[in-house]
């Protein structure tokens, strides 16, 4: 039976992440933990989190899981859900610029809610993007396998990640501006969305990422 580890270093949605894995109704077994030889030890690896990017960072080398993180997104199949998905960048302007881990080469912004931002059916943009909204896949992957084009999934964040090579971009969503909503290289794959927030389509796309070989 493969094991899959949900990354516990203090931020993010620990325990529903790991409840919507199990709801999949593959076998495997689900571990929240913050041992760095249990992520190691593990088939596959989910990096989720919540929160601001600075903070993401810190606690990952507080809680001495880094080193084993790192080297699970070098060599096996992972899933990075949210704030996950971008501390995988480079560089986000939070707090006036903060690093993150460099494992994709891009920026994180913040959406524009001021005046002179971008719009919603002519209404300034609510900051942080919180709701339901469409996804549209750009490449064909293994995750998308049984997700219509065009699903819906739930968001809550303020931030969006911009990779450098736009040919990671594995689908778009529009929220004021065309945005990542998925990139995917390699063994990777990450979400700004919510998969465990996002019902029977959410759970589909956890179950695709259990049934990946990283390939």
């Amino acid at each position: 039976m493969e094991k899959i580890a949900v990354i516990d270093y203090g931020m993010g949605n620990l325990h529903s992440v790991a409840t919507a894995l199990e709801a999949t109704g593959e076998e495997v077994e689900v571990v929240v933990t913050g041992q760095a030889d249990i992520i190691r030890g593990a088939d596959k690896v989910v990096f989720p989190g919540v929160g601001a990017l600075g903070n993401c960072v810190a606690a990952l080398r507080r809680s001495g899981v880094l080193p084993a993180l790192r080297e699970s997104l070098d060599q096996k199949p992972c899933l990075g859900i949210c704030l996950g998905m971008q501390a995988l960048m480079t560089h986000s302007e939070e707090n006036g610029g903060t690093a993150g881990l460099g494992v994709i080469e891009g920026e994180v912004r913040r959406f524009d809610s001021g005046p002179d931002g971008a719009r919603v059916s002519g209404n300034a943009l609510k900051v942080p993007h919180m709701g339901w909204n469409r996804v549209v896949q750009v490449v064909d992957h293994p995750l998308w396998r049984g997700v219509p084009q065009d699903s819906w999934f739930y968001f809550v964040h303020s931030y969006y990640v911009i990779p450098k090579d736009q040919r990671l971009v594995a689908g778009q969503c529009h929220y004021g501006r065309p945005f990542a909503a998925a990139v995917a290289k390699d063994n990777l794959f990450a979400v700004q969305f919510h998969p465990e927030k996002s019902q029977r389509i959410g759970i589909r796309l956890l179950r695709n990422f259990l049934r990946w070989n990283g390939r």
